[in-house]
């Protein structure tokens, strides 16, 4: 759905003790020059304004107490912090009960967007989802999550493709979303990643799946086998 364009407002600026040498008036700059664009991504993702609006606050929270100094690029900075945060939201037991709780791959993932704005606001956030499913997920999870997710890849497909039980299956898709709520992460191999954005956006784009499925797979092409399923 079309996200609202609220009139652009400040944060509520918090005063905390940023980092030595930074300007927090230079961070508010980049911060409502991204505003905008910020918003349209939360509430893509989490489809409530007051939702979208919490999301932008605890970016901003969280801008001002980062080394921005370190940081090269804002926009990209701000884009894959709104990005996290609002997949978090869905994530959370109680956003959970109020509306999906799933991120909006597939839509991420359309490229039919003929507004240059929106096309790059859906690559920016596709790219931070992923980096982000990558980053939690084993690949068993990450393939059976996104597959299912994005695609509503048949559970009987999956089985073959983990090679286990369609039962399993499901539980390995189950244990994919939870495993979302936690905060570990594992480092994410540039390379790695840009073929499944390449991957991904050609299987939204044309509906055929293959090019996904082997990115999603061992390198060597054999498929990923779920021998346990555990936590």
């Amino acid at each position: 759905m079309p996200a609202p364009s609220p009139d652009m407002k400040s944060p509520d600026v918090l005063r905390a003790d940023g980092p030595a040498g930074d300007d927090l008036d230079i961070a508010l700059d980049h911060f409502l020059a991204h505003r905008k664009r910020l918003f349209r991504i939360a509430y893509r993702i989490v489809g409530d304004v007051s939702g979208a609006e919490d999301v932008i606050q605890e970016v901003w929270l969280r801008w001002q107490l980062t080394h921005r100094a370190e940081i090269k690029k804002p926009g990209a900075f701000l884009t894959t912090a709104t990005t996290r945060l609002a997949i978090n939201v869905i994530q959370s037991g109680r956003h959970r009960h109020e509306t999906s709780a799933d991120p909006q791959l597939a839509e991420l993932g359309d490229d039919s967007a003929h507004d240059p704005l929106l096309h790059a606001e859906r690559a920016a956030a596709l790219e931070a989802a992923l980096a982000l499913l990558m980053a939690r997920l084993t690949p068993d999870r990450l393939a059976a999550y996104v597959l299912r997710k994005g695609f509503g890849y048949p559970y009987s497909d999956l089985a073959k493709l983990l090679r286990i039980s369609a039962p399993n299956a499901r539980v390995v898709v189950h244990r994919a979303q939870a495993r979302l709520d936690s905060d570990r992460e594992r480092p994410v191999p540039v390379e790695s990643h840009r073929r499944l954005v390449a991957a991904f956006r050609t299987a939204a784009s044309t509906g055929d799946l293959d090019c996904l499925v082997r990115a999603l797979v061992e390198e060597d092409g054999a498929p990923r086998s779920a021998r346990r399923i555990r936590d």
